[in-house]
This record gives C-alpha cells, sequence and structure tokens, in this order.
C-alpha cells in the first residue's frame, strides 16, 4: 500500500485520539484497521507519512500543527491562537502553578526518580501540599519506592501529562541547567573617561590628574593599610 493512501487515515487516528500517539500505537491501529496480515505496514513508512503529514500543516494556512510531545504524536493549536482558544475555557484555562508548586516540580523533573524528604531536603521546607497538588494535576505520578532507604519511601517522577502540559517529548528535551545558569550571568559594565560625551567633564578629569602629587615619587613606597582591626588603647595604669 502506497503512504500516501494510508496518511488520511494516519490523520484520522491522531486528531480523534484523546493522547499522544507513538509511532508504534499508529502503526499497529493502521495494520489493524486494513486487516493486514502478510503486508503489513513498518514503522519506517508511518514515520515517512507523519513527516509528511508534519510538513502540510507547517504552513501558514492552518491554525493547527502536528507535533512530538506528551510521548507521541498530536495535533496542537499554534501559539498565535492562544488567546483565542483561552476564551473558550474561561478562568481554568487561566490557572497557573504556584511558585511552590513549580520549585517541587522542577526538583522532581531534573532529579526522578526521587523521595518526598528528598525534595524537603533541596528545598528547606515541607511539601506535602505542593507534591498533593501535582499529583491531582497528574503533572506527576508515583513510580515506585526506594527499597534502600528506612520505610521504603514513596518515589516520584514526571508523568505523560508533564510533557504534554510543557510541550516536550521527554525530560531529555528539558533545558540543561548549565544553559539556565549561563543565561544568568550578566557581566559588568566598564566606564571609561572617554565614554562621556560632555568635554567638559573630561577636561576636568585631565586637569585633576595634573594637580594630584605622585605620592609615590615624593614619600617612596608604602604598604597598603593593614585588614586588621585597629588594637583597643590600653587602660591607663591607677
Amino acid at each position: 500500500m502506497e503512504i500516501s493512501e494510508i496518511i488520511p487515515h494516519i490523520e484520522a487516528l491522531i486528531f480523534a485520539s484523546d493522547k499522544a500517539l507513538s509511532v508504534n500505537d499508529v502503526t499497529e491501529l493502521v495494520n489493524n484497521a486494513f486487516g493486514f496480515l502478510e503486508e503489513r505496514i513498518e514503522t519506517d513508512q508511518v514515520e515517512s507519512a507523519l513527516n509528511g503529514i508534519q510538513e502540510k500543516y507547517a504552513t501558514e494556512f492552518y491554525p493547527f500543527e502536528l507535533k512530538q510531545s506528551g510521548g507521541g504524536w498530536q495535533f496542537l493549536t499554534k501559539p498565535e491562537f492562544h488567546k483565542t482558544i483561552a476564551q473558550l475555557n474561561g478562568d481554568k484555562f487561566l490557572k497557573r502553578l504556584s511558585n511552590a508548586a513549580l520549585e517541587s516540580l522542577a526538583i522532581i523533573a531534573y532529579k526522578q526518580p526521587i523521595t518526598k524528604g528528598e525534595v524537603e531536603a533541596i528545598r528547606g521546607v515541607n511539601s506535602d501540599y505542593s507534591i498533593q497538588k501535582l499529583l491531582e494535576k497528574e503533572l506527576i505520578v508515583i513510580s515506585g519506592r526506594n527499597e534502600t532507604l528506612p520505610g521504603k519511601p514513596l518515589v516520584y517522577s514526571t508523568s505523560k501529562t508533564f510533557m504534554d502540559y510543557f510541550g516536550i517529548n521527554s525530560t531529555d528535551d528539558l533545558p540543561k541547567i548549565k544553559e539556565v545558569l549561563a543565561d544568568q550571568i550578566v557581566e559588568a559594565t566598564v566606564i571609561k573617561p572617554e565614554d562621556f560625551t560632555d568635554n567638559a567633564v573630561l577636561d576636568q578629569v585631565a586637569e585633576n590628574e595634573e594637580e594630584t602629587p605622585n605620592l609615590s615619587e615624593e614619600t617612596g613606597d608604602y604598604e597598603a593599610e593593614s585588614n586588621k582591626e585597629d588594637a583597643a588603647p590600653e587602660s591607663p595604669a591607677e
């Protein structure tokens, strides 16, 4: 079967699905739909079809696009239509995570799998409420227990909903911590006399330099001031 023949069926599957579909999911569903037994469609054919669909909807003619997000492929509205579709969901659409929840979520995302105690050790505060809210929003999941720690506490990891929420396909797509820190580095601004546009300022600087005596020539070398505190004066003898 030609790829062009299965493209509409792949589009229909992704459009109708309430979750992101992986290449393997799409391959299996298409094969089941056509009842292919001997001439089954391979994953590389599906990948080629997906690339063609992605290129098709990338044009300005469509308000949505095909993207890899949440661990698979799905149709997403393009960013420029965010304000328009936000009206459909009202205040619910505008709800944001609290700073405490974002802190806990960031720690879990970069340190997963991680226990609640380890999250609290990094944050320095109790994180029961934050983790509970993240579980309710399905941004994190309980992924097991830490068998090496006393009491075998639960460990948490990010979910597929987390990847979908932030528009990434896996946690490997998260920005590297080094990249984030590099963006925060700000170089000091060096101000030189010649940077001033006022000539009067330059003339004043030059006059001051001529009038200031060269102490090293008149008095010889001198030691830098000591960093030690001055000794307290001795009390007079009685």
